[in-house]
């Protein structure tokens, strides 16, 4: 297995830009699809899950043209495709597939989803569901509940609420948000249970305000989409940079900046995504940072950082970080209300706890928390798995700013968000 060995460093500085948020450009991409007119979008993330949704939407029939380096144009279908059969391979992407699977089985066409062997170990079963109350016509080609899928051609209707469940994967909720304007029809959405990462359901109604369509919400719980709904063309979009991947960048400066501080461009405190507000939970760790306009500067905390006990419902995927910057706090640090890490690239909260001990922490975890005590010192060259998990490959980086080596195994699984990263990380580190 190819690996990357990180040299000990001490300290950070320069400036990062970071890539466009994979969440915002997944989302607006489809968006910009279903649309009347043509969408010319700025600073879209160039990565495997971008890459995914991009071959998909060509395969579906939508004109799709680059126009820059990270630039692209897309000619809008007007909610209606071209193509109206097709099998589509989605690798890992589940920004790419759970949204493709609500707007396809309201499509009216005969389609089949799959990924690569973790994808089929996700749990998608409460959207079929959810698609199922409005008629979809939908099949497990697998396990029940799991991909690939096959949807079929089917009637759809609006006459009743639809209930899904929001306890596991915001991505649900997404999804059939944003796919349900395409039939033009009143609906309504009753989420069943506590809704968990509320801000990613806040980044998606954004964007479908960009495009034209307004969801009128009561509270958590409901969601109306009213009739004839239709997405327009907003002509001109430019993605974010994105905020999880800041995460990284701000944790290094809060244990490792210079005098000067460690700049981050692409972000700033009006960013539409939720994991923006990790920057509040270091500053309560001791971290120092100030809001530029698109950037934030971030200095490190005077001695060790705080120890925290965080409901991290908020931040769930820049939440991760915070594990790693435990090892550098005070005492025993807590992240609870994160069981939407079970569910991801791999079992995020499992994965965590079992490379957290290599470096010498102790670690609970429970169904939705993970507890962390640093060691006194943490051990030299430990061999990390990322279990083709990008965020597992970044956070992990982090632990050289301790002034240890570490050994990443299969660096490259970054491509799904971050293909550069640690060529970036490199740079500033000395």
């Amino acid at each position: 297995m190819e690996s990357i060995s990180l040299k000990p460093a001490h300290q950070v500085a320069g400036t990062i830009k970071l890539p466009g948020s994979k969440s915002i450009s997944n989302r607006t991409l489809l968006l910009a699809a279903f649309s009347n007119g043509v969408t010319h979008i700025r600073d879209l993330l160039a990565s495997d899950d971008t890459s995914r949704m991009l071959e998909s939407l060509e395969k579906l029939g939508v004109q799709l043209e680059k126009v820059g380096e990270n630039d692209w144009r897309v000619t809008g279908n007007g909610g209606k495709l071209s193509v109206n059969q097709a099998d589509l391979f989605l690798g890992n992407a589940g920004t790419a597939f759970r949204p493709l699977t609500a707007a396809l089985a309201l499509s009216q066409g005969d389609f089949t989803l799959s990924g690569i062997a973790r994808m089929h170990e996700r749990p998608i079963g409460d959207l079929v569901d959810a698609l199922r109350q409005a008629g979809a016509n939908i099949e497990y080609l697998g396990n029940d509940g799991f991909p690939p899928l096959k949807i079929s051609r089917a009637s759809i209707q609006s006459s009743t609420p639809i209930k899904i469940r929001g306890d596991v994967s915001s991505q649900f909720l997404t999804a059939l948000l944003m796919a349900l304007p395409i039939c033009g029809k009143a609906f309504t959405i009753e989420v069943v249970g506590e809704l968990i990462s509320k801000p990613y359901i806040e980044i998606t109604l954004n964007l479908m305000r960009r495009f034209g369509v307004h969801v009128q919400r009561d509270g958590w719980e409901r969601f109306n989409i009213p009739a004839n709904s239709q997405y327009q063309s907003p002509e001109e979009i430019y993605v974010e940079g994105d905020a999880s991947s800041a995460s990284y960048f701000l944790a290094a400066g809060a244990v490792a900046a210079d005098a000067h501080g460690l700049k981050i461009e692409g972000v700033s405190s009006d960013s539409i995504q939720g994991d923006i507000k990790f920057a509040d939970e270091i500053v309560k760790m001791g971290a120092k940072i100030k809001y530029g306009t698109n950037s934030i500067v971030v200095n490190r905390a005077s001695g060790k950082l705080k120890a925290i006990d965080l409901d991290c419902n908020h931040i769930p995927d820049a939440a991760m970080t915070l594990a790693i910057l435990a090892l550098f706090a005070d005492g025993k640090s807590t992240l609870r209300n994160i069981a939407s890490w079970r569910v991801k690239e791999t079992d995020r909260i499992s994965a965590m706890a079992t490379e957290l001990r290599k470096v010498g922490a102790i670690v609970e975890e429970g169904m939705d928390y993970i507890a962390i005590t640093p060691p006194q010192t943490l051990t030299p060259n430990a061999v990390i798995d990322t279990y083709d998990d990008h965020r597992m490959a970044m956070c992990f980086s982090l632990v050289s700013l301790a002034g240890v080596p570490i050994i990443i195994n299969d660096p490259k699984c970054v491509a799904k968000t971050f293909p550069d990263y640690f060529e970036r990380f490199e740079k500033i580190t000395q």
